[in-house]
């Protein structure tokens, strides 16, 4: 069974993380969400459920507004060919969360490291960050050293990787 999100806020409170979620409603695209911008400061995620030919999977946590050529990005994270979209399937399967509710908390849920976890490097410019704590109804802020902590205590330790194109990009 996967984590709820109510598991997931008691763990990052006993592992002492400062956190603060708020709840509203689901939210299902970056255009949805920042209508919560007066509300929540700090670094937005977008979040990508891919997969290569192999079938490798990959979760890509993005800031929001990060612009990324999927067709060329398999070579930069090292995928063996082009990427694709993930199944609801396999992302309930391996995240355990829902299309939507995808976070950079769902790898909690993969026990077996089915999942590359890799952030883009620009999003680290943050020092908060914003995921959905394992629900599209939530959003949950956390300092950026606690939630690469927490990821690397549950088995995930990020990739940095500079995937989007910065403002000096062509």
């Amino acid at each position: 069974m996967p984590f709820t999100p109510q598991e997931l806020l008691q763990i990052l409170e006993k592992k002492g993380f400062e956190t603060t979620t708020l709840k509203h409603p689901a939210l299902f695209s970056v255009e949805e969400s920042q209508k919560l911008r007066g509300k929540i400061s700090g670094g937005h995620t977008k979040n990508l459920f891919v997969k290569d030919k192999k079938s490798n999977y990959f979760l890509l946590i993005l800031e929001e507004c990060a612009k990324i050529d999927l067709n060329r990005l398999h070579p930069i994270i090292g995928a063996k060919s082009r990427l694709s979209f993930g199944r609801p399937e396999q992302l309930m399967e391996y995240l355990g969360v829902a299309p939507g509710s995808v976070t950079a908390f769902s790898v909690i849920n993969d026990k077996h490291n089915n999942v590359r976890l890799i952030i883009d490097k620009s999003l680290l410019v943050h020092e908060k960050i914003n995921c959905h704590p394992l629900t599209n109804e939530m959003t949950t802020t956390i300092f950026r050293e606690d939630l690469l902590k927490f990821l690397e205590d549950v088995g995930h330790k990020p990739e940095i990787i500079q995937m989007s194109q910065t403002s000096g990009d062509n």
